[in-house]
């Protein structure tokens, strides 16, 4: 057995419209498996990124309109101070200014809303590309290209090829006769010949009082080539 074994599961419905890998391909954590269409995806991005370009430039736009209201109210109170203009005319210049401030904040709060939207799409985007979760090999394809995919659908199962754990049990009289870090071997029925060393990991606290056995986990140091994941194998441990 492996440590990473899993079924790789579509996270969003979609058809696939590219297998990058199959059964027997080598990956690495983060490589394309598969691509699922996201031609409707792309289109929406394109459209949310030129809406926050559009929201940005005339949020900008308020920005520059509120200095020049700005400026002219004080150039209006400076001339009510001298009485040229009315207390009325000054307050209407406040209220102009009072309101871009107003439409710059709505601006403001519809650009934080597109960009929020825009990351939102951006992660579905994401979705849409399936990834090796881990360093393996590709043991199963459940799919096929233009296959339509829900969500949770298996797509691939991918394990790691190394490193290769042993996982057995023993007879309770191994109870403190056995430790981690000893030396046992193990013969593949292929290869009966050929001896394998592995270390013991882990050995069980407990005894399983159904079968009157301890679970034992080693860790082979060189599988080589006769020895896969999920094989069944011979395990001595001397006594």
């Amino acid at each position: 057995m492996v440590e990473d074994q899993v079924d790789v599961l579509a996270q969003r419905e979609g058809m696939v419209a590219k297998l990058h890998a199959d059964i027997g391909s080598r990956v690495r954590k983060g490589d394309l498996l598969a691509q699922l269409d996201d031609r409707q995806l792309v289109s929406d991005r394109a459209a949310l990124e030129a809406k926050v370009k559009s929201t940005q430039a005339e949020a900008q736009n308020w920005e520059a309109e509120i200095k020049v209201l700005q400026s002219d109210l004080e150039r209006d109170e400076q001339m009510f101070k001298d009485s040229l203009i009315t207390a009325k005319q000054v307050e209407h210049s406040r209220y102009k200014v009072i309101g871009a401030q107003f439409q710059l904040e709505r601006e403001h709060q519809n650009l934080a809303n597109a960009r929020a939207t825009l990351q939102s799409l951006q992660l579905e985007m994401e979705k849409t590309r399936i990834l090796a979760p881990f360093n393996g090999v590709v043991a199963r394809r459940y799919v096929r290209q233009g296959q339509k995919l829900s969500v949770n659908d298996r797509v691939f199962w991918v394990t790691a090829t190394a490193p290769i754990n042993v996982q057995f049990t023993l007879p309770e009289m191994f109870v403190g006769r056995i430790k981690p870090g000893q030396q046992i071997s193990v013969v593949a029925p292929s290869s009966p010949g050929k001896t394998h060393s592995a270390t013991i990991s882990r050995v069980s606290p407990v005894v399983d009082p159904s079968s009157g056995t301890i679970e034992v986990l080693a860790r082979l140091a060189d599988p080589g080539e006769d020895l896969k994941p999920g094989m069944t194998v011979t395990v001595r441990v001397n006594k």
